[in-house]
């Protein structure tokens, strides 16, 4: 398989991986979003023909708000050497003026017209005047939270969590919101951490192993709520890993959701990352991103999003070689996402 990436490290190219995986699943995923379930035969067909190459031109597919926002944290982060809540509303809101048809949510946009209408005066101000004062507890923190995972590589479990919920706060500050963002950033960083060279190691990756170390990750940072939905959500999932049921696209959109609600989409992203590190009756194929994204787009909803954060997790572990070059082809600014990947290394790596 010809691959599209030059020779970079393993990490660097894990980095990449992160990145264009969150890339590649939001730009394919999205024909999809707000199907109930996508039948076998519609997916099959679909997925088989990104995969080939015909005619002169290849077709393009779009990002979505997902991809937009995700650049703007990692822009941030770069360019401020860390955190700047003012920078980074900024940067969310110029990026909506400038391409406003990316499939925002009319509650986001609520939140960068406050922005600007007190020139930034305040940045977490609108965020928490949303929903009478409770927040949002949406997936649009965890859908672009993977750069600040890369960027957050070396430091210890509290700092980043408070760096992932700094970033969140701006438009999320219902916990539900901010700790799914939590969740997907310490899923991210864990399969950075995980010693997998590359696809031929995958028989190493121990999925009980990654989901248990999760699980007490989200135990640390729900410890002091009077509930604990996302823990919840992981030993449930454990239990159907433990058992090794072989679970439908309906059965995973009702145990695990797949709506826009951050408990009901990071959780299932999860789920699908890992189910897919082994064959799919549903779906013959020997790479294990192309399972993922098949599998994100089967359970429907919120597709783009689930896909995104499904597929950020595969490219973390595996790094962006293993990603079909023709589906990195495929998505639009491909080449802008390789290079802010390559630019969160260098910057991690004092380079």
């Amino acid at each position: 398989m010809q691959r599209m990436c030059t020779q970079v490290s393993q990490l660097a190219n894990k980095f990449r991986g992160t990145l264009i995986g969150a890339l590649l699943g939001d730009c394919l995923g999205a024909p999809f979003e707000g199907d109930f379930v996508v039948t076998k035969s519609v997916l099959t067909n679909y997925v088989t023909k990104l995969q080939v190459e015909t005619g002169s031109v290849l077709q393009m597919y779009s990002y979505t708000d997902d991809t937009a926002m995700t650049k703007s944290v990692a822009e941030s982060l770069l360019e401020c050497k860390g955190f700047d809540a003012k920078d980074m509303a900024k940067r969310f809101t110029f990026e909506y003026e400038q391409q406003p048809k990316r499939g925002y949510g009319a509650n986001v946009v609520d939140v960068f017209s406050a922005l600007k209408l007190t020139d930034f005066e305040d940045p977490f101000a609108p965020a928490k005047a949303q929903f009478k004062g409770l927040g949002s507890y949406g997936n649009g923190s965890a859908m672009r939270i993977s750069p600040v995972a890369l960027f957050g590589y070396n430091m210890p479990f509290d700092q980043l969590c408070d760096l992932t919920k700094n970033c969140s706060l701006l438009t999320h500050t219902n916990r539900g919101g901010y700790n799914g963002a939590i969740l997907q950033c310490l899923a991210i960083h864990q399969a950075l951490h995980t010693n997998i060279t590359d696809i031929n190691e995958a028989a190493k990756f121990n999925s009980k192993e990654f989901l248990n170390s999760l699980i007490d990750s989200m135990t640390k940072v729900e410890k002091d709520e009077t509930s604990q939905p996302f823990t919840d959500k992981l030993l449930s999932m454990k239990k159907v890993i433990e058992e090794e049921k072989e679970l439908g696209a309906l059965d995973i959109a009702y145990l695990f959701g797949h709506g826009v609600a951050a408990i009901n989409s990071v959780p299932t992203a999860i789920y699908i990352f890992l189910r897919a590190q082994k064959p799919l009756q549903e779906y013959e194929t020997d790479n294990v991103f192309v399972r993922t994204l098949y599998l994100s787009i089967s359970v429907g909803g919120d597709t783009d999003t689930i896909a995104s954060m499904a597929c950020s997790l595969t490219g973390a572990l595996y790094g962006a070689t293993e990603i079909p070059e023709i589906l990195i082809k495929r998505c639009e600014v491909n080449e802008e996402i390789m290079k802010l990947a390559d630019n969160l290394y260098a910057a991690v790596m004092g380079k």
